[in-house]
């Protein structure tokens, strides 16, 4: 309790960039790659996607059975704590390394989606983009019948699937271009992030008082190098995740917490200070 009262202390004076992954996403059924509770797996890689016609048949199988759980899943505590931070105008911006929209959901504006969002296709043809509603209602339609219990949703979208439920499972083009290759506007490991976009995380990092990460355990180098950045400017980072992070070394404050719990608090205690200052 002493840590999200440190914590508090820190965020109150306003200017917080906040850069949150996917542990916050995982108290709404959503799992991650490396949270205590995750399963080793090798996730699809843009160069496998775009290079092999079974494994993209593969991978939008999969992922026709596991939109289902990302579109029903809900916004959890901490995205409802992070909105309210926001809300009582003490963020400066808010990057998110997670693609299933719950910021946003949970009533944050202007989120910057570093790795893009699952509910958006795009044509890698022609550039033309669709919803993924709409996608998947002309999959349904292209694969009448086709179902199977989910046990397991991945963190990317899919579902383990054996060989022979895949196996003529019909894929959908572009209408647009006529043939071209869909792909959900993610970015997919093997890929790189527009570079507008990661400029703009840089200079709202560059521009705080504060960079809070929430939920990541900063091992891919895509959102550990906003933590260098600030560290490089003597920006203070905290971080609130549970279990350790490869940027806790860089860390003026880490909180070892379930983020459902510790957000909550942590809006609590700066609402409470931010209302007794406008008194």
């Amino acid at each position: 309790m002493e840590k999200l009262r440190e914590l508090a202390r820190l965020v109150e004076g306003g200017g917080v960039a906040v850069l949150s992954g996917a542990g916050l996403s995982t108290e709404s059924g959503i799992p991650d790659y490396r949270g205590p509770k995750s399963v080793p797996r090798t996730p699809m890689t843009y160069q496998v996607f775009t290079g092999d016609p079974a494994a993209r048949q593969r991978y939008w199988a999969r992922s026709h059975l596991g939109w289902r759980t990302i579109a029903r899943a809900a916004p959890n505590d901490g995205h409802r704590a992070v909105a309210h931070l926001q809300q009582q105008g003490l963020l400066a911006g808010l990057v998110t390394q997670n693609v299933d929209g719950l910021h946003q959901a949970a009533g944050a504006s202007d989120v910057v989606e570093l790795h893009g969002n699952l509910d958006r296709v795009v044509c890698l043809t022609c550039g033309d983009a669709l919803s993924r509603e709409e996608l998947e209602t002309r999959l349904t339609q292209a694969n009448p019948g086709f179902d199977a219990h989910v046990a397991t949703v991945n963190p990317d979208g899919d579902v383990e699937l054996p060989d022979d439920r895949v196996a003529g499972f019909h894929v959908a083009d572009c209408q647009t271009c006529h043939g071209g290759m869909l792909k959900p506007d993610v970015v997919f490991f093997g890929e790189t992030v527009p570079a507008e976009r990661v400029q703009a995380c840089f200079r709202l990092v560059e521009s705080s008082r504060l960079l809070l990460v929430l939920g990541s355990s900063l091992t891919v180098m895509s959102g550990r190098r906003f933590v260098l950045r600030a560290a490089k400017l003597d920006i203070p980072v905290a971080i609130v995740n549970q279990g350790p992070t490869r940027g806790d070394s860089y860390a003026a404050l880490t909180v070892d917490a379930p983020l459902g719990v510790a957000l909550p608090e942590l809006a609590r205690l700066t609402g409470a200070r931010v209302g007794a200052a406008g008194t």
